[in-house]
């Protein structure tokens, strides 16, 4: 787990190095970089697996070289299918030169330059780009041997072809930028691009308007102008033209989850298979060769990795993962909650309270790292911080209710329906009338290696019922873009590698054929996941708890002085921008998470103020 930044187009191995040096924080192990005449490759480590060895950028015989951020799960059997590859490391990374060598050849001439690309939205495109996944679908097959989580560049310089990938559910992140003069900008945040003398981060009004209605940012947009993410689950290709121009030759989708909900499940005879498949997930991710843990929260979800870590790491004779819980009192449901579990399970537990003015104190590092709006979730920072003093890996219990029915919404579309297609009615930018049009809208920014997969994102479309939800939001973000984001930005922040076992391929195929009222029926929630879970030692009163809200549940008092400290502020800042103002006015955690989001990424073009207090932050913008 790492930071990888890299360019195309001009070689600049200082340039890289200087991003690369800027995610530190991802990888405190050391910063490495490689470039050639066209490509530059920067890597800051968190070492993980094969310790001594497995330093990036990696090369191989084969004439490439790897920048990875994440772990291949499935690195044994694929080892042992490429006897024939001259190996180098123990380390998972080198798995994927191996998958590519084996299926891409040499090239029988000298590859020539890219055709001249078109300035499409944001990105220098070739015409074939969009076709049936242009260049790119030559790396459909051999991606799809990987199994595990990842955001990775690789440059090949026989086809002198950068290859850029992103993980099935976009566990890991991989943005990239092109700068005016042609040069492609690629990091695992944005805040790298910071050190490229054309970028300046502008925000993307569009992109907010999305953020603040549905909660989370939708299909590969950020919040900065001119910055795309890689999209999950596809391969793009690059090359440069003839006068050194980066331009796309290709976008292919080699995996796509869907919602396929079978006609029946009986728990007498499934709940096993479901839980099984959770093992196999939890027994992938204890792959490491440095201490793990688990971040416990007391809930359903977090409870279950727990008890089948432990049971997993008994069965293969290695160490038994202790648990770390946080939360702003000893007396909160959640924290009491999770005591019960280790108790049950008789795990190492290790907890902390948060101080009085935590979210005084820590807000402008949460905005920092998060490079988003979000404030309620503050505690992440205390608990990765925590944990990070003693391990470097942690496990935890996200994508559970996305596959499962868990979110408090599911049992009531309709009153969220309103309240998204309310808000987007009541922005005063043209974004929100695109999306509420029932037209499928087309433009510059929509399509292949644009920050937009379509503009029809009309609520009433898309929330009409249960199984149309849950695939809208893996299609368009609330997974990848949200809870992953912050767990990822969060955990990396302190040089902590999270993984997420109920996002593993087999518990994953399993869950989409659930029933959906299997899922949700009535006021219940993820009701074939409890049926599994009474399969487990948990305590029953934590596999029948019902789901609560992360951030509220965790710090319900500390959120709610701080909000009544700084309402009549958020409503001055909320003002500040006319086309947002009656979404921010109903939404104060978000006006004040906008001003930290302006302040710190955005003055001074983002540099230099992430050592500034709360108030000296929100008060600093001209």
């Amino acid at each position: 787990m790492c930071g990888i930044t890299g360019s195309l187009g001009g070689g600049d191995a200082d340039l890289v190095h200087r991003m690369a040096s800027s995610l530190e924080h991802r990888g405190p192990d050391g910063v490495r970089t490689w470039a050639d005449d066209d490509c530059s490759l920067g890597h800051s480590r968190l070492s993980i697996v094969d310790l001594a060895s497995s330093n990036q950028p990696i090369g191989s015989e084969h004439g490439c070289w790897l920048v990875q951020n994440g772990e291949i799960y499935n690195q044994v059997p694929l080892r042992a299918a490429e006897e024939a590859f001259p190996w180098r490391t123990q380390g998972d990374a080198e798995t994927i030169l191996a998958a590519h060598a084996a299926a891409i050849p040499a090239p029988t001439t000298p590859p020539g330059p890219a055709s001249k690309g078109v300035r499409v939205g944001w990105v220098n495109r070739s015409r074939g780009a969009a076709q049936a996944g242009g260049e790119a679908s030559r790396h459909v097959e051999w991606v799809r041997r990987l199994d595990g989580i990842w955001g990775f560049a690789l440059w090949d310089a026989r086809h002198r072809e950068l290859i850029l990938c992103r993980d099935p559910l976009g566990v890991k992140p991989l943005l990239r930028t092109q700068a005016d003069g042609g040069t492609l900008l690629f990091a695992s945040e944005a805040k790298a691009f910071r050190y490229h003398s054309e970028y300046m981060p502008v925000m993307d009004e569009a992109a907010m308007v999305a953020r603040l209605a549905y909660e989370y940012p939708l299909d590969e947009t950020s919040l900065f102008a001119g910055v795309s993410q890689v999209r999950p689950g596809t391969v793009e290709t690059w090359r440069l033209d003839e006068s050194g121009t980066a331009v796309l030759t290709g976008v292919a989708r080699y995996s796509r989850d869907e919602v396929k909900p079978a006609a029946s499940w009986d728990p007498a005879n499934d709940a096993e298979a479901l839980l099984d498949s959770l093992c196999e997930s939890v027994e992938d991710r204890l792959m490491s060769d440095v201490p793990l843990g688990i971040i416990l929260s007391g809930g359903l979800d977090s409870s279950m990795v727990a008890g089948l870590a432990h049971r997993a790491a008994k069965a293969t004779g290695k160490p038994v993962p202790e648990c770390w819980t946080v939360a702003e009192s000893e007396d909160n449901p959640d924290f009491r909650a999770a005591e019960d579990v280790v108790a049950a399970l008789d795990l190492g537990h290790h907890t902390s309270t948060l101080e009085e003015d935590s979210f005084w104190k820590s807000l402008p590092a949460l905005a920092w790292h998060g490079e988003d709006l979000d404030i309620s979730v503050l505690f992440f920072q205390p608990l990765f911080e925590h944990m990070a003093r003693d391990v470097k890996v942690g496990l935890c219990g996200q994508g559970a209710d996305e596959l499962h029915g868990g979110y408090p919404r599911y049992r009531d579309l309709p009153a969220h329906r309103d309240l998204v297609r309310g808000r987007l009615m009541s922005s005063r930018h043209p974004i929100a009338d695109a999306m509420l049009d029932p037209e499928p809208q087309r433009g510059a920014l929509v399509g292949a290696g644009q920050p937009w997969r379509t503009l029809d994102h009309d609520p009433e479309n898309h929330f009409s019922d249960l199984k149309s939800t849950l695939q809208f939001e893996l299609d368009h973000g609330q997974l990848s873009n949200f809870q992953l984001r912050l767990v990822d930005r969060h955990s990396m922040a302190h040089g902590l590698e999270v993984r997420v076992p109920f996002l593993g391929r087999a518990h994953r195929k399993m869950a989409h054929t659930l029933p959906l009222d299997w899922r949700v029926r009535g006021r219940d929630e993820k009701l074939a996941l409890r049926a599994a879970a009474a399969l487990t030692d948990l305590p029953p009163d934590i596999v029948s708890r019902p789901k609560l809200a992360a951030g509220t549940a965790t710090t319900p008092t500390l959120l709610a002085e701080l909000l009544v400290e700084l309402r009549p502020r958020a409503q001055e800042w909320a003002v500040s921008h006319p086309r947002l103002e009656r979404m921010l006015e109903k939404q104060p955690d978000m006006a004040i998470g906008l001003r930290l989001f302006e302040s710190l990424h955005l003055v001074d073009g983002g540099l230099g103020r992430e050592g500034k207090d709360l108030m000296t932050l929100l008060d600093d913008i001209d």
